[in-house]
Order: C-alpha cells, then structure tokens, then sequence
C-alpha cells in the first residue's frame, strides 16, 4: 500500500511538470508561429496552444494547490510560514498573467484566421495582442520558477 503523502508528493510533481512543460512548450511554439508571420499557420498553432491550455495547463494548475496545501499540512506545517505565503502570492501572479494570455491566444487565433481566410495581413491589432502575451509571459514564468525554489528550499524568509 502507498503512502498517501508520498501519493500526493508524485501527483504533484507530475502536475508540476506538466504546468511548467506546458506552458515553456505553448510558449514556443506560439512565439514561433508568431515570428513566421503566416497567418494560417499562427491560427493553427494558437488554436491547438488554447486547447493544450484548457486540457493541460488548467487541470495541472488546479491539482498544483490542491495537493500542495494538501501536503503542507499532513507534513505540519503552518499555512502561514513565509515560504508557504510567498508561494500562495507567486501562484496567484502566475494565475493572474495566465488567465490574460489565454484569451489573448484566443484573440489572435481569430485575427490569424479571419487574415488567412481574406489573404490580408495580420492587422495591429494583432500584433498589440501578441506584445501583451510576450509581456505577460515572463512574469508568470519566473514566478513559478521561484515556486520551484521555494517547495525544494522551504527558506524562511521573515
């Protein structure tokens, strides 16, 4: 029989490594179709980046504080030590800058098309849209890299 602790530690850390694989995978692969200029070619990827969002990225971003909090307890320690309370806060900026690039990624996947259905080129509109997903990335990104740290270190920073 295995251990509940040691269940939930394997089920985060695969979660964990989705959510960030995820993410560093989408990320490329939009930002490559996105240099390309292709219209019908950033339509295709942005679609399949928002579908990899909603049926990786969100359930591994859900499983990651459920069985983390989950842990944190069953391994005593108080919710509230800083290390714990530093997570809690670069998780939600990560959330906070996700949530904006996914519809973002669904704003450009509709400019992308409707440009490659017209033959026209991809208007401004779409390229302020991919300025603010570039923007919005880097946050989200080094926030969860400092979670990494913090779950391996557990510093106590106040």
């Amino acid at each position: 029989m295995i251990d509940p602790y040691l269940a939930l530690k394997w089920i985060h850390i695969l979660s964990s490594t989705v959510l960030f694989g995820t993410g560093m995978g989408t990320a490329f692969h939009m930002w490559m179709a996105h240099r390309r200029g292709d219209a019908r070619a950033i339509a295709t990827v942005a679609g399949n980046v928002v579908l990899a969002d909603w049926l990786f990225t969100l359930p591994a971003g859900i499983v990651q504080p459920a069985t983390g909090f989950t842990m944190a307890l069953m391994a005593g320690f108080d919710p509230r030590e800083s290390w714990l309370v530093a997570t809690y806060a670069l998780y939600l900026l990560a959330l906070a800058c996700w949530v904006p690039v996914v519809i973002l990624q669904m704003h450009a996947r509709s400019l992308a098309a409707v440009a490659a259905a017209e033959g026209a080129p991809l208007p401004p509109a779409y390229h302020r849209i991919m300025r603010r997903w570039f923007v919005l990335g880097w946050p989200a990104f080094a926030a969860l890299i400092v979670v990494f740290w913090l779950m391996v270190a557990k510093p106590s920073l106040w």
